[in-house]
């Protein structure tokens, strides 16, 4: 008898702008979804190749703070929502430099004008303080992430937190499509510019984590909870 294995869940935790606001309803159109209402599929920009977003369609629209994981053994999923608000609670939210359109390792993304500490530190804390509930990286995992190209520190990141590009190695983006070539990047860029012209050079709030689940392999990412950040925020000069 054949065996059937359970779907391994995965967890990520993420900003994502809260539902309403412009820049998730930008996101949501330009994907083609709303990881926030996954029955809700909003109008999406058809002059935008669907090859070309597919992939970030599926994860939603968000910046990674804590990179997808499963779940530890001994570990539960209200488990690890409570460690979140908990910590959540004590983390200031960040002003943001104004957000950029920018290319980063063949991507197209929504990146800070500016490097922005207060977001890295953001991310470290998520990645460092929720480490418990992670899963360590399978071999097979690992030796996918090696077969890309890592420098020393990104492949010790990799063994120590499971994600090559954490901590000093971390930059904050929102990712809107897959890797490109020249050909795709000069259709797409333009059609970018011209959907987030509205956003595109005002400053960002980062006010909340939200937790996303995947429930099997391959299948979309939905925001399962947002928590907001203290209501004190750090301003970027």
């Amino acid at each position: 008898m054949a065996s059937h294995q359970t779907p391994v869940l995965r967890f990520a935790i993420y900003f994502a702008p809260p539902p309403g606001c412009l820049l998730h309803e930008l996101g949501a159109s330009w994907l083609g979804r709303d990881a926030h209402a996954a029955s809700e599929i909003p109008v999406r920009n058809s002059a935008v190749p669907d090859e070309l977003i597919s992939d970030a369609r599926r994860y939603g629209f968000h910046a990674t703070l804590k990179p997808p994981f499963g779940l530890n053994n001994g570990c539960t999923e209200a488990a690890l929502t409570a460690a979140i608000a908990h910590l959540a609670s004590g983390l200031d939210a960040v002003t943001a430099p104004a957000l950029s359109l920018r290319e980063i390792d063949g991507f197209l993304a929504l990146v800070p004008l500016r490097h922005c500490p207060a977001l890295d530190k953001l991310a470290a804390t998520c990645v460092r303080d929720l480490d418990g509930f992670r899963r360590p990286a399978s071999e097979d995992e690992v030796q996918r992430r090696r077969s890309a190209g890592l420098s020393k520190r990104q492949d010790e990141y990799l063994l120590r937190w499971g994600y090559p590009y954490v901590m000093e190695e971390f930059r904050f983006h929102i990712t809107l499509t897959r890797r490109l070539n020249d050909e795709e990047r000069q259709i797409i860029e333009p059609l970018a510019r011209k959907h987030f012209t509205s956003v595109l050079g005002q400053s960002l709030v980062v006010d909340a984590l939200t937790l996303f689940r995947e429930p099997e392999p391959r299948r979309n990412f939905t925001a399962l909870h947002r928590f907001a950040l203290r209501a004190s925020i750090e301003r970027v000069a």
